[in-house]
């Protein structure tokens, strides 16, 4: 778990080094949000991190995200 923790700090690390220009981290911000659709279906729409935005948000993202909307 710990090394997935690491994991979930490179995107944030990415967009501070970038000026927060979020294109130029989009490999890393898509892989972030994967990996909490992930923690979703686990652990149920409900549940709590300060690495995932919420579910239905995480959603909305992702969507718009397949259809290039930044």
């Amino acid at each position: 778990m710990r090394q997935k923790h690491v994991y979930l700090h490179q995107p944030s690390d990415c967009l501070t080094r970038n000026g927060y220009n979020e294109d130029k981290c989009s490999k890393l911000v898509d892989a972030l949000y994967e990996c909490c659709q992930a923690f979703y279906e686990r652990n149920g729409n409900d549940a709590v991190t300060a690495s995932c935005p919420k579910a239905e948000l995480l959603r909305l993202k992702m969507e718009q995200r397949r259809k290039g909307i930044r």
